[in-house]
């Protein structure tokens, strides 16, 4: 069964996704749809370094939900301070300690800072021990990081990592 459909979450994201691109929800859309969906991961299931195992997905769901907010929210503040005035912004590089191991959870992460507008994940560190994160506009490094310890690393572990 894993070999005819290696990614279970995967095929319906794609397919989603093939549909939102197009615009259409016509019944030939929606079969070629789920046909990408299920031939991606099964033509790339190769070069996945590791199987995907999810422990909790409604904490997938939440996670999901929390950066939607936080993408929003920032574009939000983000326009008012390039608007207003931009040369009293203070961006920062910040060291964030990680606590992840799986390369999944760290790519999920890096990705998910680089998505918030006003933050960017600049360098994994070699021994993936520290994600070198920008930010536009930071007084307080130690908040930064425990933000996005709270909000974002935490929850991943939890979602793809065992105890």
């Amino acid at each position: 069964m894993t070999r005819l459909l290696p990614h279970p979450l995967l095929t319906p994201a794609l397919a989603v996704i093939w549909l939102l691109l197009n615009n259409s929800v016509e019944p030939g859309q929606i079969l070629l749809g789920l046909i990408l969906g299920w031939a991606i991961p099964v033509l790339t299931i190769r070069f996945w370094p590791e199987t995907v195992s999810i422990r909790k997905p409604f904490a997938l769901l939440r996670y999901i939900i929390i950066l939607f907010y936080d993408i929003i929210m920032a574009n939000f503040t983000v326009a008012r301070l390039i608007l207003g005035n931009p040369d009293k912004l203070k961006p920062i590089f910040v060291r964030l300690p990680l606590d992840l191991t799986s390369d999944l959870a760290i790519s999920l992460l890096a990705n998910s800072i680089t998505l918030t507008p006003g933050t960017l994940s600049a360098q994994l560190s070699d021994d993936h021990c520290y994600l070198l994160v920008h930010a536009l506009n930071e007084t307080d490094p130690d908040t930064l990081v425990a933000t996005i310890k709270q909000r974002y690393e935490n929850p991943l572990k939890e979602i793809f990592e065992s105890c």
